[in-house]
Order: C-alpha cells, then structure tokens, then sequence
C-alpha cells in the first residue's frame, strides 16, 4: 500500500450529491491515530487572540486532534520502519506512522509510492530513496522533493500539501534553485533539509464536495457575495434590488480587489525569489 488515493462517485441520491465525489480511503491502513501523538486541537473559528476575526469563513466543524508531525527530520543515521498511512484530518496529505529503531514513534507526511516495510532515514550522507530526507546540497540536480526548510533548522515549511513536488534545478554560491509546484523559482540555503518524492493523495484536488453541509463538516462557513450585503458591511453593498458594483471592484476593506499587485515593494524575501509564479488565466 502507498500514498495514492482513488476517488469514488457517491450516492446521488439528492442533486447535491448527484456529482459528488470524495476519497476512497483505500490507501488508508490504521484507523485510529496513535495515542502518543495526539493532542487536543481547540478550534478557533478564524479569530485571532483578541477575539477579532482573522480569517474569514471559518467556523464550527467536526472536532479534531491534532497529529505530531516530524518536520525536522533531525535524527541522523536512526533507520524507521513505516508502520501505517493514516489519515489526517488538518491536511490534505496523508500521514506515515514510522517506529525508529530506537523505539520512538513518529509521523511524516507520506509521500507517493511509500509502502509499508519500507525503511527510511535522514543524514548527511543517506540514499537518494523516497522518504529520505538530507540537506538540499547532497540532492542530485532534477529530483523532485517536499517538506523543504526555508532555513536550517527551522523545519520544513512549503511543499506539504497533498500532490506537491519541487524540482532542484541548480546549485550555486551556498544556495540551490528550486522550482516550485507554482512555478516559481526561489533559492534556498544548502543546508537545508528537504524529503525525497512527491507528495501523495494527489487525487485530492479533484474532490466535488457536492454540498455545504459537507463543507461546514470541515469548518468552511458561507461565502457571500459583496453585492448581497448591506454598504456597511461590504463598499459593494447597498442599492434597491439587484445592483452591480458601481465603483472599481474593492475587498471588504476597501483595497482593489483585482487587477492590482499587492506584495509589499522591498520584502525581505524578494531577493531569494528568482522567476514569479506563473500567470493564471
């Protein structure tokens, strides 16, 4: 069994469900997450810690815990054994539950074509394999990798959703290029770590939700159009019947909504970006 997932067509029995489509699970092997590495996740509705709302459209949704992940990968040289794939209910990939030779347990995001059995590790100086993670220096020129650090030690922070892969393009002066799944190409320190293979469950992005219960099951509230609220709520609102926008499309702050560039001139990180995502559209 490996990290891929199938979808399958559910029971149309309502025109909701008439085109629904959701995971099969078939790629799943445990059931119940492993007690050690569980906590207690407190939902916060998109509010930050004065109460304000930070981000909108979230709220209620099934209760969760919270699964330990690895994104270090800081034990050298130990060899684990992937146990199980489980599923993770706060991303879209899968999990690996690995037993260390030593005894402990750990999760790491499971990559595509992970089985059970199989042995991986970190170091310096390990195999090019799937699953193995090494600072970005020791990979090869053209692999594809997830779970890349943007600084050593700091963890692994981009290319962990369901279906991502990086390509190391080259290595230069202390940095190496690397092409994102968006197409951006930025440089990253070589020394940090990144894991071998592309993330599984790709299948993923093609999910039909079919209704807005489901939806509100994972805790995504309505989305409303600006011209169906009143103008104190949104620059849109407002007008008798039925109206368009009236003015330059603007968010519910006021700022262009489209067609505008918004990133910050002179951010800190403009420098270590190489070749802007491409253009959608």
């Amino acid at each position: 069994m490996n990290g891929s997932a199938k979808l399958k067509r559910l029971s149309g029995s309502t025109p909701g469900k008439r085109f629904m489509l959701g995971p099969s699970f078939t790629d799943i092997t445990k059931n119940e997450p492993e007690r050690s590495l569980v906590l207690p996740l407190k939902g916060k509705s998109g509010r930050d810690t004065k109460g304000h709302v930070s981000v909108r459209h979230q709220g209620g949704g099934e209760k969760r815990n919270l699964r330990k992940i690895d994104w270090l990968r800081d034990k050298y040289n130990i060899k684990a054994k992937v146990v199980a794939i489980e599923y993770d209910p706060n991303r879209s990939a899968r999990i690996a539950l690995l037993y260390d030779e030593d005894g402990e347990k750990r999760y790491i995001i499971a990559p595509e074509n992970l089985n059970i059995g199989d042995l991986i590790t970190q170091g310096q100086d390990v195999e090019i394999k799937i699953g193995n993670a090494l600072p970005l220096k020791k990979i090869p020129i053209g692999t594809t990798i997830h779970n890349i650090e943007l600084r050593p030690g700091q963890g692994a922070q981009i290319v962990r959703s369901a279906g991502g892969g990086a390509i190391v393009l080259s290595k230069d002066g202390g940095f190496v290029q690397i092409k994102m799944p968006s197409g951006e190409v930025r440089l990253i320190p070589q020394e940090s770590m990144a894991t071998i293979g592309q993330i599984g469950n790709a299948e993923w992005k093609n999910i039909v939700f079919g209704t807005a219960g489901r939806k509100r099951h994972m805790g995504i509230r309505p989305t409303v159009r600006g011209t169906a609220q009143d103008p104190r709520s949104h620059p849109h609102g407002g007008g008798e019947g039925r109206s368009g926008e009236g003015m330059n499309p603007k968010t519910p702050w006021g700022k262009p909504a489209r067609g505008k560039k918004t990133r910050k001139k002179g951010k800190y990180s403009d420098k270590y970006i190489i070749q802007r995502r491409k253009k959608r559209g």
